[in-house]
């Protein structure tokens, strides 16, 4: 049978600052730039998952969107909409929060709970700004 990809995507809004304690403000600041800011910047994140599998024989679906949709939300956008993901997400405590990071702390809530929809994850797509975007695929 076929392998299909379906992809989902899910929206939300968060502030994080990157910067590492041990530097200064002003080290932080040539490194980091404007997101150094001491009280923090947000954005506005897009947020694709791509699952895989064989469509059911049934129902031609990988994966119930509607469950798929629902698993995003209740083990990722939840915690992280109009949160801090410095200060209130609990999967990002003791990471730093760049979207590199973001993006495998998300594949790490979604793995498990989409193995048991039924489906594979493929891949995690975190979008910051207009112009990047972190793609993970599992290491």
């Amino acid at each position: 049978m076929a392998l299909v990809h379906i992809t989902r995507r899910e929206r939300f809004s968060a502030s994080h600052r990157l910067a590492r304690p041990d530097w200064s403000d002003a080290k932080n600041l040539e490194v980091f730039g404007k997101c150094s800011n001491p009280n923090g910047h947000g954005h506005n994140y897009d947020l694709w998952v791509t699952v895989k599998g064989e469509p059911d024989p049934e129902t031609g679906f990988v994966v119930d969107l509607g469950l798929l949709g629902r698993i995003i939300r209740e083990r990722v956008i939840q915690y992280v909409d109009h949160r801090n993901l410095d200060v209130d997400v609990p999967f990002m405590r003791g990471r730093f929060s760049s979207t590199e990071n973001l993006a495998v702390a998300i594949w790490e809530q979604l793995e498990a709970p989409i193995r048991e929809a039924g489906a594979l994850l493929h891949g995690v797509k975190v979008q910051e700004t207009e112009n990047n975007l972190v793609e993970y695929h599992g290491a």
